[in-house]
């Protein structure tokens, strides 16, 4: 791919950006949900197949169809396995140990693995003073947003759970920078496409813990699980490679930082959480990093 000049972030892209942040970070909340009565590959195969489910449908209704090409469903499986596969198993394992609050804090360290990577990787996002600036402010104002609460031992913090999050935050930000192949293809078509390998590679880890054995999940758990296929994956990848198309792998990656601060207004508006000045003040922070990066 030719090199172009930096990518940068319009108006549309901010809009869009924001409305998945909205949607990823209720994500945690969902995983949360579902711990308790699902194994973690069984939520993670739930999730990538009835995404994946939705997606070809909608190609099919569309008059399209997922190309037959060996060489691009390999880089499907790739996309998968970084985009899916191991970052949706290693949160969900991480939310077995820690709470999704911190969860999500150590999500937002995305963009800091993506602009090392990118800066090593890639032709046209070099790391520069802003963007390095920008990253370190997001995640202050993250911190602050959640508390210290969120990162001590009464949120059931334990080692092994943060380093499985920060193992999802590296995959994240790899997938970032590999989808940069995709950009000249229709982001419908690779988002069913790398759901489709991901849900196919998911199969047989998720029969190991044999689901079929388990009771039914509550309404509460199939409802969690229908809200992270249809809203959190089928329509939140539509838009995340509608923006990585337009703006770039660390670009797109901002929404790690503010999805916090999603989960902060859901919270306050559908479960009636107060917004303290500390939220105020990290959301504040927030948007500083963000300036600072774009």
């Amino acid at each position: 791919m030719t090199p172009s000049a930096n990518l940068t972030m319009g108006r549309t892209e901010w809009i869009l950006l924001v409305a998945l942040s909205a949607i990823w970070g209720a994500s945690f909340f969902f995983y949360k949900v579902l711990v308790g009565e699902l194994p973690p590959f069984t939520i993670v195969l739930g999730r990538a197949a009835l995404a994946a489910i939705l997606l070809n449908v909608l190609l099919v209704a569309r008059g399209q169809r997922l190309p037959t090409d060996a060489g691009l469903w390999s880089q499907f499986f790739v996309i998968g396995v970084l985009n899916n596969v191991l970052p949706f198993s290693l949160i969900v394992l991480g939310e077995t140990r820690i709470s999704s609050g911190l969860a999500s804090i150590l999500n937002a360290t995305t963009p800091i693995f993506a602009l090392i990577a990118a800066h090593f990787l890639t032709a046209n996002e070099k790391l520069n003073w802003g963007k390095a600036l920008g990253v370190v402010l997001g995640l202050v104002g993250v911190a602050i947003l959640l508390g210290p609460k969120a990162l001590g031992h009464s949120g059931g913090s334990d080692i092994a759970g943060e380093a499985f999050c920060l193992a999802a935050a590296v995959s994240y930000a790899f997938a970032g920078i590999y989808g940069r192949r995709f950009r000249a293809s229709s982001p419908l078509v690779v988002a069913t496409g790398q759901l489709t390998a991901s849900a196919l590679l998911l199969a047989p880890l998720a029969a190991i813990e044999a689901p079929w054995r388990l009771p039914g999940p509550s309404i509460a758990a199939t409802s969690a699980l229908i809200a992270l296929a249809v809203l959190c994956t089928a329509l939140a990848y539509l838009i995340y490679f509608r923006i990585l198309a337009r703006a770039g792998a660390t670009n797109i990656l901002l929404v790690t930082l503010l999805a916090p601060v999603s989960a902060v207004l859901l919270g306050a508006l559908f479960l009636h959480e107060d917004i303290g000045p500390r939220a105020i003040a990290g959301m504040a922070v927030i948007a500083l990093g963000l300036a600072a990066i774009d």
